[in-house]
């Protein structure tokens, strides 16, 4: 997804408070009231940021022979630090223009389909649109902080469209917003099948911020759910008392002949083959020591703990909305490093502490569809930390 999150308060503070006025006249604007706009939106692509799709905004003026495409899903890999920036949360995402035929062609070239809406809106209101638009791709107003969620692609078109209407509201409409979904639902609901590798990382990354129940708007951080809301949305007048659809006309453009992706071996099934293992060995080492298991045991521990430190990292080090307060540290715990240290010279209490974690972030883990392979993770570890109270027990007895 070529993102970036909402500010509301970003589209209408640039609209309204540091920008000139954006109710365009005939004077300003050399557009003829045939000109349209329109919201493309771009089917998934088989790279994993391009997974979610893409939205942009099409103004036509085939009069003024103007049929440009503004896109707010644009960043530049030579921005100094750049992948520390992305990490942290602090990359600059900004508008680009160019051609409908340049656009185009780039999603030719992938494959991807690309379908487009055109929007209800009066010559007035497709004027208002661009002027924002233009004023918008101003050098000193381009850039913006992307967010996945709640400022990005979609949710900037989306805030476009919102304020292009004079004396008319949009009101979306969205015939699911009964279903109970929240950003991870969603996450889920492009990167099951071929993509449960990266639906595992996502699930390890997103904190409980990404748990909550989405609402119609943010359902629209994905630009193909928001296509479908568009859909089902109308402008209302005020004035009049009338309504009309937000679309009056939509269409497919490209289709998608991507190749399918290869299915890769399942992380279900490598980490329920881990578990099984860690069953195994912990029955028949469960009477006797084994350098082996503990060599092991000390990798596993220590390995999660390693994830651990770096989800506190995501936490409390960057600016990620939705890696903060992430219960996969209850169970990948920084507690686990002095556990594979210690052993059996664990504390007591360090060890039970480390179960009930185990248990919260079991709970955790069924209550919101974390996908299964982290809850195998989760349960491995706890049969072996449960294995090393037994022998801290055992020990103790012969002391």
């Amino acid at each position: 997804m070529k993102h970036s999150i909402r500010h509301i308060s970003l589209v209408a503070a640039l609209c309204a408070i540091l920008l000139p006025p954006v109710v365009a006249t005939a004077q300003q604007l050399p557009l003829s009231d045939g000109a349209t706009a329109s919201v493309l939106t771009c089917g998934a692509g088989n790279e994993f940021y391009t997974t979610f799709g893409h939205s942009a905004i099409r103004i036509c003026d085939t009069a003024q022979g103007l049929d440009v495409v503004y896109n707010y899903g644009t960043f530049d890999f030579d921005t100094p630090n750049f992948y520390l920036k992305f990490a942290r949360g602090m990359l600059d995402y900004c508008l680009s223009r160019q051609s409908m035929d340049g656009f185009m062609a780039v999603y030719d070239y992938e494959r991807r389909a690309v379908w487009e809406q055109r929007l209800n809106l009066t010559p007035q209101e497709v004027a208002n649109l661009y002027v924002m638009l233009e004023q918008n791709y101003l050098p000193e107003y381009r850039y913006y902080r992307y967010d996945f969620f709640r400022d990005n692609c979609a949710t900037r078109v989306r805030d476009m469209v919102l304020a292009a209407p004079s004396h008319r509201n949009v009101q979306f409409d969205w015939r699911r917003t009964g279903e109970k979904k929240s950003y991870r639902d969603l996450v889920h609901m492009d990167t099951h099948g071929t993509l449960e590798w990266w639906q595992m990382g996502v699930d390890l990354l997103l904190g409980l911020p990404a748990d909550h129940t989405c609402n119609t708007d943010e359902w629209m951080f994905h630009p193909v759910w928001m296509m479908n809301i568009f859909e089902d949305s109308r402008i209302v007048s005020a004035r009049e008392g009338n309504e009309v659809p937000l679309v009056s006309e939509s269409r497919q453009l490209l289709s998608d002949t991507r190749t399918p992706l290869r299915r890769s071996l399942s992380p279900t099934l490598v980490f329920a083959i881990v578990l099984v293992v860690a069953v195994l060995l912990s029955l028949k080492f469960r009477k006797k020591k084994s350098v082996l298991m503990d060599v092991l045991d000390r990798v596993l521990f220590v390995l999660a703990g390693i994830v651990g430190l770096f989800l506190v990292f995501m936490w409390v080090g960057t600016d990620h909305y939705c890696t903060a307060w992430n219960p996969n540290i209850l169970w990948a715990s920084p507690l686990l490093i002095l556990i594979a240290i210690r052993m059996v010279r664990s504390p007591r209490w360090a060890l039970w502490l480390q179960m009930a974690c185990f248990a919260a972030a079991a709970v955790w883990a069924l209550v919101c569809g974390v996908s299964t392979a982290i809850l195998l993770l989760d349960i491995t570890l706890a049969i072996r930390v449960a294995a090393l109270l037994v022998r801290k027990r055992r020990t103790d007895m012969y002391r």
